[in-house]
């Protein structure tokens, strides 16, 4: 055979072994994984619309965009192209335009509707809404929608006049912020006015924009119309001030303005959305929370309360698992939820009059997001290996419809994780995920990283996560441990940390990390700890617990717990589960040791968080630096410019990765070759 035959062959033989060939994660792959959410069904049942996510390296932000894939998934359509980002879409109920909010025409305006006509044709934009646009929703009729806007505060309104006038920069002289209220300040939001939420109803033809509420001293959420157009229902208060109640309830109006609302709900705590309507109109299911104290530990569980001669029934007290998403099927005799249950996430389906709750869906894995219609079901699933994606749902069986994260995941070599039971030195029960390292020398035992979920009140649960992948590429053995404090594991586990931060959930972790080293799964001498918000805070507690852990990043935490009254947006919280520091300074002190006893921390710490960050802000992470610099243990203090609790510049979000494996690296000894891919 000639050489060039047999050359030709060779290549031949071996492109497919070549092409199986898969490789660990690296950082460059944050910016090829897209986010995949907010999915709808189009009224005929033929298509879902969707948005996704995806990272524009040159302009070092994230743009979210609309597509379109057909029931049988043969068909994918990309609705919205551009610089600026599209959401929220929303078919209209005769099938004929899908909505959607983006703020592509005017930064300045914020975000306004525009439709797309599905027969063809550009988007054009049908709002131009002096107010800000909180949410929207059709009317069943097709030719209005339904608004929840905020009026503009006279800042914002300056501002927009300024621009429109083309002022001269010396004459946009900021003004002074004037704060009235108890809750004064939120992440993102920033300081808070006292303008509040309300709802329209908008002519599209005319463009006429109708008051439907007039209740300027409450925020009115989660708005839903009734199927025939009739009511519209939405979530409130009547307490006379809404910043210090954790009360909230459900309430419907007819559609017409100035209609005086009903209230259906009498429970002295959270009642709140999403809403879901059932098919005859009579129905409305909702999500009633816990007794108010606890409501940073909440636990929403199903309930029904009718229009007429309203009596509310809770459904899902019996599996004492949190609950969302609540929605009504076609012949209204159930209603579909997502629930929350020990390390998964799955759909159930509860009956209307009352019996057993059944699952659904029985992968192992967690569904986020679902959504019906046209006795059709689409879900976002994901778990350990396989990025989220959406499904339909047929019966139990789930039938992939996107595969945005196909071609990315079919590249790399992915760890599953497994199920991990340890028990505390109180006897406590705790459930945790190990993820190991993907190569291990023989016989070798690896570092292992005990990474914690913040919250407290969620979960580490089987779904697609970078963390894992990306430190197990590294080599390191991942431990998630879910402590008493997150959800999943009841309303006991859940709320047995309250007022008392910092002393279970550290005997949880730790006894976690005893079970694996037990195990023998990790090197007892190379255990490195870390976390972000409540994980950021409980690596606080525990490294000023437990010595043997020889490095530690702390990300966006707090542990003098006295500095952060009135300085981070949990005002209501302290009051209600420690009480102001004047009334109980012992408490405050307790639960800020890990501050107070700084000088038992000899763990290496980096410290890290944004400067804008009105959720735990930036005072914390300062404090605890300044601490362990004054002490002498070795620190770093990293403070990302105009990033709020949830970063949202992909190059600070790389950047967060790799000075994380730089500093395990430097005091675990380990190597981080696989993460300076650029």
């Amino acid at each position: 055979m000639p050489t060039k035959h047999l050359l030709a062959l060779t290549l031949l033989c071996t492109t497919p072994l070549l092409s199986q060939t898969k490789r660990p994660i690296t950082l460059d792959d944050l910016a090829q994984i897209r986010n995949v959410a907010n999915p709808e069904i189009s009224p005929d049942g033929k298509w879902v619309a969707y948005t996704v996510a995806r990272v524009d390296t040159a302009e070092d932000k994230s743009i979210t965009e609309i597509f379109m894939t057909s029931w049988d998934g043969a068909q994918t359509v990309q609705v919205t192209y551009g610089p600026e980002s599209a959401g929220s879409p929303r078919f209209s109920p005769d099938g004929k335009f899908l909505a959607f909010t983006s703020s592509r025409a005017d930064k300045e305006k914020g975000s306004q509707i525009w439709l797309i006509d599905r027969r063809g044709g550009e988007a054009h934009q049908i709002t131009d809404l002096k107010q800000n646009l909180n949410d929207f929703r059709w009317m069943p009729d097709s030719t209005h929608l339904l608004l929840t806007l905020t009026e503009k505060t006279d800042e914002e309104k300056a501002a927009e006049e300024s621009k429109e006038k083309d002022k001269k920069s010396e004459d946009k002289k900021p003004k002074p912020i004037v704060i009235d209220r108890y809750h004064y300040k939120q992440d993102i939001d920033g300081y808070l006015n006292d303008k509040h939420k309300l709802l329209y109803l908008y002519d599209i033809a005319s463009k006429k924009l109708d008051k439907l509420t007039t209740d300027t001293a409450h925020d009115e959420d989660a708005a839903e119309p009734s199927p025939n157009g009739q009511h519209i229902a939405f979530v409130s208060s009547l307490d006379a001030d809404s910043d210090r109640t954790r009360n909230t309830d459900i309430f419907v109006i007819d559609t017409k303005p100035g209609a005086p609302s009903l209230k259906l709900t009498t429970y002295p705590g959270p009642d709140n959305g999403p809403l879901s309507w059932s098919p005859d109109n009579k129905q409305i299911a909702y999500l009633q929370g816990v007794e108010p104290k606890f409501t940073a530990y909440t636990q929403d569980m199903l309930a029904v309360v009718a229009i007429e001669n309203p009596e509310p029934r809770v459904l899902s007290e019996a599996i004492d698992r949190p609950v969302a998403e609540p929605i009504f099927s076609a012949d209204g005799r159930s209603i579909r939820i997502t629930l929350t249950d020990d390390r998964n996430q799955y759909i159930s389906e509860v009956p209307t009059n009352g019996g057993s709750i059944k699952r659904i869906n029985t992968q192992t894995g967690s569904t986020l997001r679902h959504a019906s219609a046209a006795g059709h079901e689409v879900v976002l699933f994901t778990n350990d290996t396989t990025m989220p994606e959406l499904y339909a749902l047929e019966g139990d069986h789930l039938r992939k419809l996107t595969t945005f994260n196909d071609a990315l995941t079919a590249q790399l070599k992915l760890q599953p994780a497994e199920d991990i039971t340890s028990h505390s030195a109180d006897g406590t029960e705790v459930h945790s995920l190990l993820t190991r390292p993907l190569t291990a020398a023989a016989g070798a035992k690896p570092a292992l990283l005990l990474r914690i979920h913040g919250g407290p009140d969620s979960q580490d649960q089987h779904a697609f996560s970078f963390d894992r992948q990306y430190f197990a590429a590294q080599g390191y053995a991942v431990l998630n441990v879910n402590y008493r404090g997150s959800d999943g594991r009841g309303k006991t586990y859940q709320q047995a940390i309250f007022a008392d931060w910092g002393n279970k959930e550290v005997v949880d972790l730790i006894g976690a990390v005893n079970e694996v080293i037990k195990q023998g799964i990790a090197d007892p001498n190379r255990l490195g700890i870390g976390g972000w918000s409540y994980g950021g805070i409980l690596t606080d507690y525990t490294i000023a617990t437990d010595p043997r852990f020889k490095a530690a990043v702390s990300g966006a935490s707090s542990a003098n717990q006295i500095s952060m009254y009135g300085v981070d947006e949990y005002v209501q919280q302290y009051d209600d589960e420690l009480g102001p520091p004047w009334k109980n300074p012992e408490a405050w002190i307790k639960v800020s040791y890990p501050f107070f006893h700084a000088d038992r921390i000899k763990t290496p710490t980096l410290f890290m968080g944004g400067d804008i960050d009105f959720n735990v802000p930036i005072i914390g992470t300062e404090q605890m630096y300044q601490a362990l610099k004054t002490i002498g243990t070795p620190t770093e203090l990293i403070i990302y410019p105009g990033q709020y609790h949830g970063f949202t510049r992909p190059s600070f979000i790389r950047d967060r990765y790799t000075r994380w494996t730089g500093w395990y690296a430097k005091y675990l000894n380990t190597s981080t070759t696989l993460s300076t891919a650029k």
